[in-house]
């Protein structure tokens, strides 16, 4: 352990960059004649000696880019259940939840742990603890096939161990894990769900609220009802616009998760759908993701595909598409979480392979001198404010309210944002309130992020000057409820109110 003392001891006198870290492994490791240790070997050994010097664990983390949102995100995947949908470009494996795969990571990770939610979440924190990553605030993810299809007691029971993991301890009831969970050590401050827009209803929406859920994603998939009727998908543009609203006026923050060249698209379909979400007030979702339709031997795509009554997109033709979109469509409001599924390369019988299409779509916006303007592309990571910070404000109409997105940035980063709707009645609502760049632990503070600085409460303040007088309510995660409280806010029924 010759090279791991020196690596610590050189860490604990000053930071290094990861080009100069690697430099000093190689020099230590021609020095020893040993081989060189990875940054989790370290990690691990310092954790081993009792280290908890957070300069050294941030200069042994590995992808630190997993925290760099503020939060960290996990995904636990439901056990594989009937799906009400006869979409015809899903695939179905036995032992798989439906649409997934059984060779993508998060899939790998549930089958290890026999779908069980409590060990996913468990042997996720883990993993991110031993690569330096802070687990206090977690964003859940819960995947796996059509949530709303789902037994109640499945879903309650499922999201309680979920609680009980972070909680590290066990609770008779759901609404019991959720209280102890406002205090835990590791907080779940946003959980994300995924439903299809026909299963959304005002009953459903009161039901995922008393679970905790403050995250929607919907499978629209296209703004096209003679795309969707040929792929089987079985609800309609009317359908996903009708779900959209209900969630936006119940608080939820809103993904909308959108298909690439599907059966009867075209190039020029998929960009009109597109042009329709964000010019129509009827959509004009708060996130995207943007997947390109893949031809995999599981699905039933896969036999008009083989007798030639389908062709997926080429990969050119995707590129241009999605550089359109994010070049000339997409609004600063909008973060867009991911352009291609986790799907592995050997799985896909006809369609695009390219799965780091958002670096090479980054690469040559570089070349060609244009940037992304949604959220994801100018987050200000681990970068240094280098211009006074500023609070920006942009109104847009949605899903027959009035929404306000308070921004504050430095420069072209964007360091925190706030997302407040504006309905007719006298309660306003916020619905999201993020601070970019390094996730800091509860109750701590560090001179190089922008988390515990008070960013996120002068967003507050500027929505709470913005309403005026009335009732402000917040979609707070369970996880967050604490941190509400100490600006004024009460809990009432599932949400946490303040009469201003």
């Amino acid at each position: 352990m010759k090279i791991e003392k020196e690596i610590i001891k050189t860490l604990e006198k000053e930071s290094l960059s990861p080009e100069e870290l690697s430099k000093l492994k190689r020099k230590l490791s021609k020095k020893y004649g040993l081989p060189m240790p990875t940054n989790m070997r370290v990690l691990q050994f310092y954790h081993k000696k009792g280290g908890r010097d957070e300069k050294v664990v941030s200069s042994l983390k590995t992808s630190p880019v997993r925290s760099l949102s503020g939060v960290v995100n996990i995904s636990v995947l439901t056990k594989p259940f009937p799906c009400p949908g006869k979409c015809i470009f899903c695939p179905l494996q036995k032992d798989a939840p439906k649409s997934y795969m059984k060779d993508e990571p998060a899939v790998m990770r549930a089958m290890l742990a026999k779908y069980d939610a409590k060990r996913q979440m468990e042997i996720r924190m883990k993993a991110l603890l031993m690569t330096g990553h802070s687990t206090d605030k977690i964003e859940l993810r819960i995947v796996g096939g059509t949530w709303s299809y789902y037994p109640k007691e499945y879903k309650e029971d499922f999201i309680k161990k979920c609680f009980d993991a972070c909680n590290e301890e066990k609770s008779s009831t759901l609404k019991e894990a959720q209280k102890k969970n406002e205090k835990a050590k590791h907080r779940i401050v946003c959980l994300s769900i995924e439903t299809r827009p026909d299963f959304v209803t005002k009953e459903e929406i009161k039901e995922m609220r008393k679970m905790g859920v403050t995250m929607v994603e919907l499978g629209v998939q296209s703004l096209f009802d003679e795309v969707l009727h040929a792929s089987s998908r079985g609800h309609t543009v009317k359908d996903s616009a009708k779900a959209t609203k209900l969630l936006k006026n119940a608080g939820f923050k809103v993904c909308h998760q959108v298909m690439l060249g599907l059966p009867k698209s075209t190039s020029l379909k998929d960009l009109k759908t597109f042009e329709k979400l964000f010019k129509s007030p009827s959509f004009r979702p708060d996130m995207l993701k943007i997947y390109p339709c893949v031809v995999l031997r599981e699905a039933p795509l896969y036999e008009l595909y083989k007798e030639g009554s389908y062709t997926p997109p080429s990969d050119e033709e995707l590129f241009d598409t999605i550089k359109k979109v994010k070049r000339d469509i997409v609004p600063s409001y909008v973060r867009i979480q991911r352009l291609f599924r986790d799907i592995s390369s050997k799985s896909i019988a006809g369609g695009s392979k390219i799965s780091n299409m958002r670096q090479v779509i980054k690469r040559d916006a570089e070349k060609e001198g244009w940037e992304c303007q949604c959220i994801r592309c100018r987050e200000i990571k681990s970068s240094p404010v280098k211009e006074k910070l500023k609070i920006r404000t942009r109104k847009y109409k949605a899903s027959g309210g009035v929404e306000v997105f308070f921004s504050v940035t430095s420069g072209k980063k964007i360091c925190a944002f706030l997302r407040l709707r504006l309905k007719k009645r006298k309660t306003a609502i916020i619905r999201e309130l993020r601070t970019y760049g390094k996730q800091v632990a509860i109750k701590k503070k560090e001179r190089d992020a922008q988390q515990h600085k008070g960013v996120g409460k002068a967003l507050v303040k500027k929505a709470e000057e913005e309403v005026g007088s009335g009732r402000m309510a917040v979609i707070s995660g369970v996880g967050a409820r604490d941190y509400w409280r100490k600006m004024g806010y009460r809990l009432k029924g599932t949400y946490m109110i303040k009469d201003l």
